[in-house]
């Protein structure tokens, strides 16, 4: 059965990189030695793997690694961390609307 994994690099001026692959180990090493010139990573090296879950399914995967790169850095950082109880806190909307008046 095949393993799909989800991950996150922090890059070396502190951004995160997140992305899906079937090879975390390979993939990792690509970002690292700057393979591919035009990836988000190639100027950001150093980077390191914070973060990894793994899947059994692709779109799962795939599914996941979209919801993750929506998501604020704070709940990147609370993810990182295992602060699964600090999610939901997180994803609550910091910043109201208010209602303009015409």
């Amino acid at each position: 059965m095949k393993e799909y994994y989800v991950y996150i690099l922090e890059c070396s001026d502190n951004s995160f990189y997140t992305g899906v692959t079937n090879n975390y180990e390979l993939r990792l090493s690509q970002h690292a030695e700057g393979k591919d010139t035009s990836a988000y990573t190639y100027s950001r090296r150093p980077v390191k793997l914070v973060y990894k879950a793994e899947f059994r399914d692709i779109d799962q995967a795939i599914a996941w690694e979209k919801r993750v790169k929506r998501w604020s850095r704070k709940k990147k950082e609370a993810l990182i961390r295992g602060d699964f109880e600090e999610l939901p806190e997180l994803a609550k909307r910091q910043t109201p609307f208010r209602k303009v008046s015409s």
